[in-house]
């Protein structure tokens, strides 16, 4: 059985389970509402996810310019961008993506050159010595946190699949480790101030899950496996530095259980990114 079909059986089967799961969680259970939303929107998303990616390159690249333009929006009002930036943004969460998918050789060194002067030219072009600088920077970051990322949906093929379910369970292992095992003790120490939260005994439970995860679809091995976890741990800990600067808990309020997109996908987007790296 291929990747791809490994994923789709591993994420029906979690999904079936821990529906069960909580619809037995007691009334008196504090969490349970919560975690009642979260699984519907996994519910909802896991299918959106594997369904697109099921259409091959052209699937791929329409989920993730989807992604792009919901996340690229998000870090905007987070950020307080300029419109020229924003336009930026908007205009690599739909080029790149379709390059990946129509193009691929392009996507080289020379392409990627390009986005430097194209985030900063709206600046340069105001003569902004204020802020000039900061919003460059932050548009030159957001295209490599989200745009060039989320071409890895359309360039990994079926390892994309089993990134992203991997990347799911990571966090679900994340939570079970820091509550089983980090009530004390140096697992208990917390991983870095940007999100006291994440201890060192989530992290533990995150490389266990992600392992697992990988040898169950098929598509184990020792860098695919260290991309994702490191993804797992660092890509939280990426968004909760820019979610603190920006004075904001969350990128949105529309996904239920989670807040915004950028909140649900930014462990996905630094482990698809790792695994771009390590598979090419």
């Amino acid at each position: 059985m291929s990747t791809y079909g490994r994923t789709v059986l591993v994420g029906v089967a979690v999904l079936g389970v821990s529906g069960l799961a909580v619809a037995a969680l007691p009334a008196r259970v504090r969490v349970r509402a919560e975690v009642r939303r979260r699984w519907r929107t996994w519910a909802l998303a896991a299918p959106v996810y594997l369904g697109a990616l099921f259409f091959g390159g052209g699937g791929a690249c329409a989920l993730a310019v989807t992604l792009g333009l919901i996340a690229m929006a998000e870090y905007g009002r987070m950020t307080g961008l300029r419109r020229a930036e924003a336009a930026v943004l908007t205009a690599a969460a739909v080029a790149l993506p379709t390059l990946a998918w129509t193009a691929p050789s392009t996507l080289d060194l020379r392409t990627m050159g390009l986005l430097l002067p194209a985030a900063a030219l709206p600046a340069l072009l105001r003569g902004d010595p204020a802020h000039g600088f900061t919003d460059a920077a932050r548009t030159v970051f957001a295209l490599l946190w989200i745009a060039v990322p989320l071409t890895a949906l359309v360039t990994l093929g079926q390892t994309a699949a089993a990134v992203g379910i991997a990347v799911a369970l990571g966090d679900v292992g994340a939570w079970c480790g820091g509550t089983f095992l980090g009530r004390r003790g140096a697992l208990a120490r917390p991983l870095s101030p940007l999100s006291p939260n994440k201890t060192w005994a989530g992290v533990l439970g995150t490389a266990l899950t992600t392992g697992l995860v990988l040898l169950a679809v098929g598509a184990w091995s020792w860098h695919l496996w260290a991309a994702v976890a490191l993804g797992c741990v660092l890509g939280d800990l990426l968004e909760s530095m820019v979610k603190r600067e920006a004075g904001v808990k969350d990128a949105g309020s529309w996904l239920p259980g989670f807040g915004g997109l950028l909140d649900r996908i930014d462990s996905l987007l630094l482990a698809l990114l790792l695994a771009m790296a390590v598979t090419r």
